[in-house]
């Protein structure tokens, strides 16, 4: 099996990479599980303080992919309850922490659809000047709900509901403008830029540290919670506009015209 994710510490600092290049990082449920097992072991690990994450190759990550995630049969997504395979909920990989240790996203590229969700929920964020992001659930139907809360929670306001609503690309700079990023650096310093801010983060006592990224994280948590709630009984993703909507991506086709079923 392809070494899916690049695992590397130096001192306190810890930077995991995606490494499905081939693929522009895309997210199968098997990339999934080997992030959060990534993180799990940073958490664990006595000697690291921050992570730092990124991608390798030209994008973060396009989010998931469609023909592993998305094209499942009827019945697949009923017994798992949505597109994510069992115990590769996205959702969870930062969430699911003991020690609370903050992690750094350094987005470049590309950053679609379930990568954008990565990034948000990531304590900080570091991107280079190239990255172009796009929430692409609301174009293939399955809505923008849980995004547009994320967005909110950085303070992102009218802005989220703009990039939520209607999917649209948006650059780093606009991000950032936004609030939801912390810093834009030049193309091709993004790691640099983000390692650096790591090392910044570290110098402060660790507990101290942990303590914020704990509260923040229990507050997003809380928000993910109640938006879940909300859309949980839609089933968005066993309508025929997200049955089209996939198909025409995985067959490089414009959708035809959306029925609202």
């Amino acid at each position: 099996m392809e070494e899916r994710i690049d695992y590397r510490r130096d001192g306190a600092i810890v930077t995991i990479t995606l490494n499905r290049p081939e693929k522009l990082n895309a997210f199968d449920d098997e990339q999934v599980v080997a992030l959060s097992d990534a993180l799990h072991r940073f958490d664990l690990d006595p000697e690291a303080n921050v992570a730092v994450l990124r991608g390798a190759g030209r994008a973060f990550s396009t989010g998931a992919d469609v023909h592993k995630r998305q094209l499942r049969s009827r019945e697949e997504f009923e017994a798992l309850g949505g597109p994510q395979g069992r115990g590769a909920h996205a959702g969870d990989v930062l969430l699911n922490a003991v020690n609370w240790k903050p992690v750094i996203a350094a987005p470049h590229g590309y950053v679609m659809g379930l990568a954008v969700g990565i990034m948000l929920d990531a304590d900080l964020i570091v991107a280079e000047a190239d990255t172009r992001l796009q929430i692409t659930e609301t174009s293939r139907g399955l809505g923008g709900a849980m995004y547009w809360g994320l967005t909110q929670f950085r303070g992102a306001a009218a802005f989220g509901t703009e990039i939520a609503l209607t999917g649209r690309w948006f650059t780093a700079e606009e991000a950032q403008a936004a609030g939801l990023i912390n810093r834009v650096v030049a193309e091709g310093e993004g790691l640099a830029a983000a390692q650096a801010l790591a090392e910044e983060v570290d110098a402060n006592p660790p507990l101290s540290v942990r303590s914020t990224v704990r509260v923040r994280r229990a507050a997003l948590a809380r928000q993910r919670r109640e938006i879940q709630a909300q859309i949980a009984t839609e089933k968005l993703y066993l309508t025929e506009d997200f049955q089209e909507a996939a198909r025409a991506f995985a067959e490089k086709r414009a959708a035809n015209r959306f029925k609202g079923r």
